[in-house]
This record gives structure tokens, C-alpha cells and sequence, in this order.
């Protein structure tokens, strides 16, 4: 058996010159702009992202011009397919995109091109939600019935993996050694930083704060509880009730309080992108500085630790059975 994996992510622009056409993929999406009438809808994506364009790239000028969300992904999808491969497995990776390239309709081409017997969909979101898994799943199940081969490949879904022990395992590694890094770790106070999503969606049924939850509850046994620890939510978007708290206001909270160590944790995000290298790097480094917090870190993306990698390579392997 040949086995391949479609591994896919959001995407972001890779140069300065992306960011607007991004903007309005990613606005384009109906799980993310709820208007049905599609014409309308993709009126109202190309009006938000000509009023966002200019700060969007001042954004992404302070982290280098362009999101390194392709590399890292490419990177980890490499490193996936040799750890299937130590394991004994004929693998092929093969990385798409739901909003830049390369995109899902580029990956399922290139399976189509290949000659993969089984196939296993990875979406690099290990929690649930209904504006990434589902919106990349419903995208990529239209793509394969396209084509009459792909149709009848023997396919896997998989749809979370949020509290899957060796994914568990290595995000409390990582955030030891960080720990490690103060003074007094056990005095830390544990921020965890999950990208926000309507509160409508929630009532809807999406499973996504709840699964960020036990994601977060399954870190804090393996850690063994000696921290204090919160969940708060950012990169809102638009006028809509979203998830609270917000990670900004926690941190002024905090400030208040007089907590001077804290390390926040990117819970919902495996690879480094606009959300933790500005967002929590540049913009909430400053927040917490302005509120008097004098010891503020951040626990580094997944990306490609090796434990990270084993972990992807066990829910792979894990779904064959």
C-alpha cells in the first residue's frame, strides 16, 4: 500500500503583494462571512479587504514582509512523511492550502498525479471548529468527487486530535523548558491564547471551545497543576460577539493584580504565523509591558519538534486501524 497524506492549514501571504488577495479569500469564505447569496458575499470580502490592506501589510512588514506559514507547513509535512516512512510506511505528503497557495484544489491534484492506494486528510487544527476542519473538509470532499479516481480512493477523515496523548506530551514538553527559563517556575502564571470565534458559533454546536478546553485541562494534568492557568481568546474580527476574555484585557487584569511572570500559550496555533509573531510577539509584549508585567513569554509554535512530528505520525497511523 501507498499511502498518502493531504496535511492543510489556512495559509497567509507569503509578500507584502498577497496580503489584499488573501484578505479576500479568507473573507470569501462563508464560515467566516455568513452572507448565503455568494455575488454579495464576495462583495462585501473585496470591500473588507481594501479597507484592511494597508494595515494588514504594516503588520506583516514588522514580522518580515510575509507569513512563513507555507515553509513551516511544508516542513512539517516532510518531516510527517519521513517519520511514516522510519515507521515502514510508503508514504507521500502533500501540503494544501484553504485560503493561499498552494491551494487545496493544487494538493488534490498532486495526489491525483501520484499513485497513493489510501488516503488520509491531516488538518493541522487539532481542535475542531467550524471555520477551519470543517470549512477545508467540505472544500476538499467537493474537489476529490471531481475526479472519478479520487472518488473511489479509500479515504480517511480526520477530524480533531485535541487531546491525543503524544500532541498532549509535546506541547507540556515544550512549555517546560519555558518554564524552565524563570526564575521560579511553579509561580508562572500559565496564560493559554486561543484564536477567538463567534459566540454564535458555539450555540450553533461548533465544538471548538470546548475541545480547547480538554486540550488545555489534558496539558494542565500532564504538567501536574503546580501553575495557576487561564484561557482567553484573540484575533477577533468584525462587530459580533466573540469568545471572552480577550487575551489584551487579561493581560492589563493581570497587571492590575500585580502577577509579574507570565507565559502565554499559543493553544490553538501548531506553526509560527501573523497571530503569535505579531499578535502575541509584538502587540501583547507591549500590552503586558504597558500594564507592568516585567517577565512576559511565549511558549515557541509546534512547527517541526520531533515529538510534534511522532505525534501527527501516531494520529496517521492510528486512523489506518
Amino acid at each position: 500500500m501507498k499511502l498518502g497524506v493531504l496535511v492543510f492549514n489556512l495559509g497567509g501571504p507569503e509578500a507584502l503583494r498577497d496580503v489584499k488577495p488573501f484578505l479576500y479569500r479568507l473573507f470569501s469564505d462563508p464560515e467566516i462571512i455568513r452572507i448565503r447569496w455568494s455575488p454579495l458575499r464576495k462583495i462585501v470580502a473585496y470591500a473588507i479587504a481594501t479597507l484592511r490592506k494597508n494595515k494588514s501589510q504594516g503588520y506583516y512588514k514588522l514580522i518580515g514582509g510575509g507569513s512563513p506559514l507555507r515553509r513551516l507547513t511544508e516542513e512539517q509535512a516532510a518531516a510527517l512523511e519521513s517519520e511514516l516512512r522510519r515507521r515502514g510506511l510508503d508514504a507521500q505528503s502533500f501540503v494544501g492550502m484553504c485560503t493561499w497557495k498552494p491551494l487545496l484544489s493544487e494538493a488534490v491534484e498532486r495526489v491525483e498525479q501520484s499513485s497513493v492506494d489510501r488516503l488520509v486528510i491531516m488538518p493541522l487544527f487539532p481542535q475542531y471548529s467550524f471555520t477551519t476542519t470543517r470549512a477545508g473538509t467540505e472544500a476538499l470532499r467537493k474537489l476529490l468527487s471531481k475526479s472519478a479516481s479520487l472518488k473511489a480512493l479509500n479515504t480517511t477523515w480526520i477530524s480533531t486530535w485535541a487531546e491525543h496523548p503524544t500532541y498532549i506530551e509535546s506541547f507540556s514538553s515544550s512549555i517546560e523548558r519555558e518554564l524552565a527559563k524563570f526564575s521560579e517556575p511553579d509561580k508562572v502564571q500559565l496564560l493559554f491564547s486561543a484564536h477567538s470565534i463567534p459566540e454564535s458559533y458555539v450555540r450553533e454546536g461548533d465544538p471548538y471551545l470546548d475541545q480547547t478546553k480538554a486540550t488545555m485541562e489534558r496539558i494542565m494534568d500532564r504538567l501536574g497543576r503546580k501553575n495557576s492557568y487561564q484561557l482567553s481568546f484573540q484575533s477577533k474580527i468584525g462587530p459580533v460577539k466573540w469568545l471572552e476574555p480577550a487575551t489584551n484585557t487579561v493581560l492589563v487584569e493581570y497587571g492590575k493584580r500585580g502577577v509579574a511572570n507570565v507565559l502565554v500559550v499559543p493553544i490553538s496555533f501548531v506553526s509560527e504565523h501573523i497571530e503569535t509573531l505579531y499578535e502575541l510577539d509584538i502587540l501583547y509584549q507591549n500590552v503586558a509591558k504597558d500594564a507592568g508585567i516585567p517577565n512576559f513569554r511565549r511558549v515557541p509554535a509546534l512547527n517541526s519538534d520531533p515529538l510534534f512530528i511522532r505525534a501527527l505520525a501516531d494520529i496517521v497511523q492510528e486512523s489506518l486501524q
